[in-house]
């Protein structure tokens, strides 16, 4: 298991919070979230666990701003995500995002693609550049800097996503199945940086993954079945 800067992490700031959460689909068939709720502090790494379907990715969509929930509340930063009027100051500043499948703009290269968040948040260039360079040397990307995505490897593109995700200094990283996508080494390798630079760069990590190997390395496990969160009480 990884170790945090705080060892006591009860006495630090509660940074992400699901209270009491329902979401469904397809105009109420499909009910995902029944009654979630979820607490996170500063600095802690948290695995979400379940089978497909069970509503990780919705719950990291609801804290990312990406959707909303239909009943109950959900906070980050002190902030209700459905009621924050400048959702887009949200996005680009609070909380940083990793999907499965990077998203990452292919005819870009690695560089324009992790400027992106750094412009559309108005960075000055120079900071933004001094930025890049030091996520691309922390995640070994400094020689493909000027490579198009689709000249990287699966690995390589994935930590490009990590990069992108964490160039404006979000205070929370949201992981929806980081390594879902790579071979078993090339997850271990991502999984590795990934958790070196929650702890470094001090954010609070809320990964899904349905690799339990790599959810035992967090600080807490937490499973999602029938529509709600549970704690299992041992490690």
């Amino acid at each position: 298991m990884t170790t945090t800067a705080n060892p006591d992490l009860s006495q630090t700031q509660i940074v992400l919070r699901a209270t009491d959460v329902w979401k469904s689909f397809e105009d109420g068939a499909i009910t995902v979230l029944q009654g979630a709720s979820l607490e996170a502090r500063q600095g802690q790494t948290i695995a979400l666990c379940g089978p497909s379907g069970c509503g990780k990715s919705t719950l990291l969509h609801l804290f990312g701003g990406l959707d909303t929930p239909e009943r109950g509340q959900v906070w980050v930063n002190g902030v209700e995500v459905n009621r924050q009027r400048d959702l887009l100051r949200l996005l680009r500043h609070e909380v940083g995002f990793v999907f499965q499948l990077h998203n990452l703009i292919p005819d870009l290269t690695l560089a324009e693609n992790c400027l992106i968040p750094a412009v559309a948040a108005g960075t000055e260039r120079r900071a933004a550049r001094e930025r890049l360079e030091h996520l691309a040397d922390r995640t070994g990307l400094s020689h493909r800097l000027g490579q198009r995505i689709q000249k990287l490897s699966g690995g390589e593109r994935q930590r490009t996503a990590l990069c992108r995700a964490l160039m404006n200094r979000p205070r929370i990283l949201l992981a929806d199945e980081p390594t879902g996508s790579l071979d078993e080494k090339t997850s271990a390798a991502v999984f590795d940086l990934l958790l070196d630079l929650a702890a470094t760069e001090g954010v609070t990590l809320l990964m899904a993954t349905h690799d339990l190997a790599l959810a035992a390395r967090c600080d807490r496990l937490l499973e999602m079945h029938d529509g709600t969160i549970h704690e299992p009480s041992t490690r």
